[in-house]
């Protein structure tokens, strides 16, 4: 039975019993609490926590998941991935346990040719937390299992949570005995390898505070009302299902793997590593497809680095592989995309965008290898040259954090160098780092508020409407007001608030778009918005400060945006749609939003693209604009169905999550997006776009930055100032000053080689002196002498070869060579054959006079360069390297 029909029986067996099936949510969770979704109730905690009321009482679902904490083992056992399926079905105070533990047995003993799984019933066994006696009644004496078959277990096995703070509650679990072939007899509790979990029933009755591991933590309270949460693993069904070993080996995967043994010319289960690397690459080519599909590009931060990191792992199994610098993401990234579309199509619709997402970072780890290696290597000869055994995490962190490089490629390369990596203190700054970022990304959204205390607003508030595609200025009620994160009755004058209305003509930020600012008034007090932001769908945070008064909750008030502000920004917003129109006529439709600011008077607006663009495509991007400009075209907003903005041809922009009803934005017949954000009433009204440039912000993804309106109009005006002063000034017509400017430039650049060349060659005429006035140590020409201020390094290098050159070969040299190029001194030392038979290595006595100088350097016996940070030193840094010299040859 393949993945696609196993998920399409699950779903049909709860609809016909009254589940609303409810499609799988995006992976970028929306609770800010989480990363990416880790389990399939993840959507619907806040109706667990009764943070909103559910639109129907009980849903079912096969959700995407993400689980990243077991990352590096994944492919070292057969049980760890980091993407899978999980189907499951929820009551939402509808029914508990004694209808969810018959309907899974029910579905899983039903007969294949009747819709079910038909699991032969006396092999399956059920676990249940240790006091349940209601769990283990349902089992026994309603459904039918008998006793021996059923097993008490402790929180750490039958207590479930998401790993933070939220819902929770115990569960019942069903094992399915693969036979003695797999292990010892004794059911769960003696071999989870051979009695394979297959479905958790969980019983989400309680609230859990924070904690760490499976039972430390504490439990708040009971939740609003006792729920449902079930999950049934659909690789580890399939797995079962398709009479294969595991999850690895089923069809979604397998296709994959091998696909990828095709390619690197391996066998799989033939050799232990080879087998790791082809899990490796198949597992994070499904999980780097489904996120990217969900709008995830790769960075240094959050989700990004997630799926850089994942891509990166799978690059670099293929090359361990055989791959070397063939690119194989590509054919792999479009067999994932082909095994996977049959459960979910939108793949096919974004196939173009993936594989530019994917194709990109491959690119860019393969030259990331190289550099990285590089950079590796000086590590570890600075490590070594100080004779450490380890090499600092602070060196393995900076090889990835500023180039790329994977930890896993770092430990490996230095064992095969005999040293050790400091991977706590890699660890340490890892979780620094991410903490920072995961931080950051929630206190955009929540400020310092408690997530309970939001919850409890958007309770009080409940749906805030926003009323700003209409109106300017609204009659609201101040719902609650928060200060430092605690829910208060009033604040005065001075105080740093956030507020909550009942209703808002207030924007908050989102699409791309800046939030609006403005006053809120009440009776007695002004508060000035400046930021505001929705934590939750349908819950409006305004932040701002109290000019004067005293705010108080309970009261009426007057909520006022700031206009011209609001104009501006609306301004930006509807030429990133035209932009972004532009863009896709030009380059094609992989050209896809991959981010935006709409600011007043300014925006940004990323996509992909797999290399830079021309600057012709951007003159004819912006031509093609402000022709649109000209003709006026009419902006219409209006609401419809996904699918029918879908079969439209509507944009829908990556990483953006809709409801069955969206909003579709059309500039005439131009452009037609799906979008949430405010727009102008025509095209017209925004006069003049402005195209500054492009530029990369990351493997495969191009920004483009661009005025619009009364901005674009004064930055052409001072160009246009700016070239009149010019013409002036070069005497030549504004169409001449390109070539004119050209011409000064070629004969600034000759005369700086000309003046290059003498002063090099005036450097090297006292070669011959400095050779005739070697001082002779111990049977040695030495020659130590300071270059005149402002010689290059270059030049030094030359001057010391020079000298060094002028010996013959049967007398032993030693020159240094020290100068100040700029402000920071560089020393270069040169020994010669006869020189280096006598024990003098220049990289050694470069390292004597670095030292002097504050600093360091190094190189090969016969030539090496240093340098530091005192000039005034450079006296005492030629003294210290004859003395070195003496000591080396007595």
């Amino acid at each position: 039975m393949e993945s696609a029909e196993i998920a399409r029986r699950f779903l049909r067996f709860f609809e016909e019993r009254g589940h609303t099936v409810v499609p799988s949510a995006s992976l970028v969770a929306e609770d800010p609490t989480l990363l990416l979704v880790n389990a399939g109730m993840v959507p619907f905690k806040p109706y667990f926590l009764g943070q909103k009321k559910p639109p129907f009482p009980r849903a079912a679902s096969a959700q995407k998941v993400i689980r990243t904490l077991d990352i590096d083992e994944v492919g070292k056992t057969t049980r760890h991935a980091s993407f899978f399926q999980m189907l499951g079905n929820f009551s939402f105070g509808d029914y508990f346990k004694e209808q969810a533990l018959p309907y899974a047995w029910e579905l899983l003993t039903k007969p294949e040719s009747e819709g079910g799984f038909g699991f032969p019933e006396d092999r399956l066994w059920a676990t249940v937390y240790h006091d349940d006696d209601e769990a283990f009644d349902i089992w026994h004496n309603k459904v039918g299992v008998p006793a021996e078959r059923i097993q008490r277990r402790g929180m750490a096995d039958n207590f479930w949570s998401m790993g933070v703070p939220g819902p929770c509650g115990p569960c019942s679990e069903i094992y399915y005995d693969r036979g003695p072939e797999y292990g010892r007899d004794g059911g769960p509790v003696a071999d989870e390898n051979r009695y394979l979990e297959v479905w958790n029933n969980v019983f989400m009755q309680f609230e859990r505070g924070a904690g760490g591991g499976k039972d430390a933590f504490p439990i708040l309270g009971d939740l609003p009302a006792k729920s449902v949460d079930t999950g049934m693993g659909l690789e580890r069904m399939a797995a079962i299902l398709q009479g294969v070993d595991n999850i690895y080996e089923i069809d979604t995967t397998y296709k994959i793997l091998d696909r990828a043994a095709e390619l690197t010319k391996s066998r799989y289960g033939r050799d232990t590593r080879a087998d790791v690397s082809l899990r490796v690459v198949a597992d994070h080519l499904r999980a780097g497809v489904m996120l990217v599909g969900d709008g995830v590009l790769p960075s240094n931060e959050g989700r990004g680095y997630v799926l850089r990191r994942m891509l990166r792992r799978a690059i670099r199994n293929l090359r361990q592989l055989g791959a070397g610098e063939e690119r194989y993401m590509h054919e792999l990234a479009a067999t994932t995309i082909e095994v996977m579309a049959d459960q979910y199509p939108d793949l096919k619709n974004d196939a173009a965008h993936i594989h530019t997402v994917i194709d990109a970072e491959e690119t860019s780890f393969l030259g990331t290898l190289r550099t990285g290696t590089a950079i590796f290597d000086a590590a570890v000869e600075e490590t070594k040259r100080k004779g450490a055994p380890t090499l600092p995490g602070s060196q393995a962190f900076q090889l990835h954090d500023t180039y790329g490089f994977p930890i896993d490629l770092t430990l490996e390369m230095a064992a095969e160098q005999g040293l050790q990596v400091d991977e706590d203190g890699f660890r340490r700054l890892m979780n620094e780092q991410r903490d920072r970022a995961k931080a950051d990304s929630a206190a955009k959204k929540t400020g310092n508020a408690d997530i309970s205390v939001l919850g409890e607003m958007l309770d009080r508030a409940g749906r805030v409407d926003f009323l700003g595609y209409d109106q300017t200025t609204a009659e609201v009620n101040v719902i609650g007001v928060l200060v430092d994160g605690a829910s208060v009755q009033a604040a005065g004058a001075g105080t740093t608030v956030e507020v909550v209305l009942d209703r808002t003509p207030f924007y908050a930020e989102g699409g791309g778009q800046l939030s609006d600012q403005g006053v809120i008034r009440t009776g007695g007090a002004v508060v000035d918005v400046v930021d505001v932001q929705s934590p939750f769908a349908g819950l409006v945070v305004h932040r701002g400060k109290v000019r004067e008064g005293e705010l108080r909750v309970g009261e009426l008030a007057q909520a006022e945006i700031d206009i011209e502000r609001r104009r501006a920004i609306s301004r930006s917003h509807t030429a990133t749609h035209l932009v972004h129109r532009g863009f896709r006529n030009a380059l094609g439709e992989s050209a896809a939003q991959a981010g935006s600011e709409n600011s007043p008077g300014r925006f940004r607006f990323d996509f992909t693209a797999t290399g830079a663009v021309p600057p012709t495509v951007l003159r004819d991007v912006e031509d093609e604009v402000n022709a649109i400009l000209i003709n006026d075209l009419k902006v219409h907003a209006y609401h419809t169905s996904l699918n029918e903005a879908r079969s439209m041809g509507a944009l829908a922009l990556f990483g953006e999550k809709y409801g069955d009803e969206v909003r579709i934005v059309e500039v005439g017949d131009y452009s037609r997006e799906l979008c949430g954000g405010t727009h102008v009433a025509s095209s017209g009204q925004l006069g003049l776009v402005k195209v500054l440039g492009e530029a990369s912000i990351g493997a495969g993804v191009r920004r483009v930055e661009a005025l619009v309106g009364i901005d674009a109009f004064r930055f052409l005006a001072r160009e246009s100032v700016l070239v009149a002063q010019l013409s002036e000034q070069l005497k030549a017509r504004r169409e001449e000053l390109p070539e004119r400017v050209e011409g000064i430039v070629t004969r600034l650049r000759t005369a700086e080689r000309e003046l290059e060349r003498l002063r090099s060659a005036q450097v090297l005429a006292v070669a011959g002196e400095l050779a005739a006035s070697a001082r002779d140590i111990s049977g040695v020409s030495v020659v130590t002498h300071r270059a005149p201020d402002g010689t290059s390094a270059d030049d030094l290098r030359k001057l010391a070869l020079d000298v060094r050159g002028r010996f013959p070969g049967d007398r032993a040299a030693m020159i240094v060579i020290a100068g100040v190029p700029a402000d920071r001194p560089v020393v270069v030392a040169a020994v010669n054959d006869a020189g280096r038979t006598r024990g003098l290595k220049a990289g050694r006595l470069v390292g004597v006079a670095a030292k002097a100088l504050g600093g360091g350097g190094g190189g090969k016996d016969d030539v090496a360069q240093g340098g530091g940070a005192r000039p005034e030193a450079i006296g005492d840094a030629l003294g210290a390297v004859e003395h070195a010299i003496q000591e080396t040859l007595s």
